[in-house]
């Protein structure tokens, strides 16, 4: 439950540039309103607990954060 540290993302910017090939997770406050931010910025490992087992349809949410 806790806020995205939207300042951390932008190290997650500069780890993407230095290192394309690695894995870059982001824990911590994904939700829909900030998913597509932290994709742009290189994250492609998100973990947004509260974002998904608040939500009524679970699985919707799921596949809106994939795409």
């Amino acid at each position: 439950g806790q806020k995205l540290i939207v300042d951390c993302l932008e190290k997650v910017k500069e780890l993407r540039t230095l290192k394309p090939e690695l894995l870059i997770e982001v824990d911590g406050g994904v939700n829909m309103e900030n998913v597509e931010m932290v994709k742009e910025v290189g994250a492609n490992l998100i973990v947004a607990g509260t974002a998904i087992v608040s939500a009524e349809d679970k699985l919707k949410v799921i596949e809106m954060m994939r795409h």
